[in-house]
């Protein structure tokens, strides 16, 4: 095909592009021996799609990806697939190297997926030159639309950006840099040289406490790894940016978010696991995470049992 056609696949554009609430990344749930529990990961699913997220974004980074075999991986997206029933997009995972996140797209489309998340290549720090091509070879792999996922050591220039953007195949961008000047020229660029309907999203960890400023630019889809275990909190977050509530939208922030975002920080990889220890604490086992990460200690345990019985209070001052 002409490089200049621009090109957006329309189903899952269309499906996202008018957000009716969060997007949700489902924890991978695991029994007592450790291996994957379907059963609780299909409740999960069909849980987080009744309170209603708009898309479920399966094995991505809160549903560690990282640590699923390929066949672990096939087992959850189907999981997933089944549990959604069509309600919902159902978006998968997909990363490593080139050639496994070939093959990570391919299992992906077998069982269901309407969509893939593209995660930063392994280890290396590519050119964009070699960005570019890997994302091209993993979006040609496919008939799913796929998201490219800038963080880390993928990080892209508006130029890529546009180039991506007009590549059959790939439907949105998601950033996890943080980066909001170069985002303001991501967003102008394609704008400018790319298809209309490009998707941008807010990858950031618990983005609703910078949901604020992306939206001040126009990105108004982002990731919410509290929807896991408050909803009802991170719904009524959604609705008060969709409806321009900024006083609900400040009291959540700062009553649950930045607190949240407080206690998070205090150890590493619990952007995983702490969001994991809320899923327990809310009644549905889900069991720990995998190494290489590790559980919340104790104490923050306790910490965040309180925060979330504190966000459902501001929720009853809200009513």
């Amino acid at each position: 095909m002409d490089q200049g056609e621009l090109v957006t696949p329309a189903p899952l554009a269309a499906r996202l592009g008018v957000p009716s609430g969060p997007l949700f990344f489902p924890v991978t749930a695991y029994g007592p021996d450790g291996s994957v529990d379907l059963d609780a990961y299909r409740l999960h699913v069909r849980r987080g799609v009744e309170a209603g997220a708009a898309a479920v974004f399966a094995c991505c980074g809160t549903g560690e990806f990282h640590a699923l075999t390929p066949e672990e991986f096939e087992l959850c997206v189907t999981a997933a697939v089944e549990a959604a029933e069509g309600r919902v997009p159902v978006v998968a995972g997909t990363g490593y190297g080139t050639a496994l996140a070939v093959r990570y797209a391919r299992l992906a489309e077998r069982a269901g997926a309407d969509g893939l998340l593209a995660m930063p290549p392994y280890l290396v720090r590519a050119a964009q030159e070699g960005l570019l091509r890997h994302y091209r070879q993993v979006a040609a792999a496919t008939s799913l639309p796929v998201i490219v996922y800038q963080r880390d050591n993928a990080v892209l220039t508006p130029e890529s950006v546009v180039e991506l953007a007009r590549t059959e195949g790939i439907a949105g961008f998601k950033d996890g840099l943080g980066d909001l000047g170069l985002m303001q020229r991501i967003v102008s660029a394609v704008r400018a040289e790319g298809p209309a309907d490009f998707l941008y999203f807010n990858g950031l960890p618990t983005a609703e406490l910078t949901q604020p400023a992306y939206g001040g630019i126009g990105i108004t889809l982002y990731s919410s790894a509290a929807f896991c275990f408050v909803p009802e909190i991170a719904l009524a977050c959604h609705t008060a940016f969709r409806t321009g509530d900024t006083a609900t939208a400040h009291r959540l922030i700062d009553g649950f978010y930045r607190p949240f975002v407080e206690l998070r920080d205090r150890g590493s990889g619990y952007a995983v696991s702490l969001v994991k220890a809320g899923v327990r604490l809310r009644g549905l086992d889900v069991g720990e995470v995998r190494p290489p990460l590790h559980e919340p200690a104790g104490d923050h345990v306790k910490q965040l049992a309180r925060l979330i019985e504190r966000g459902h209070a501001l929720l009853e001052e809200n009513q």
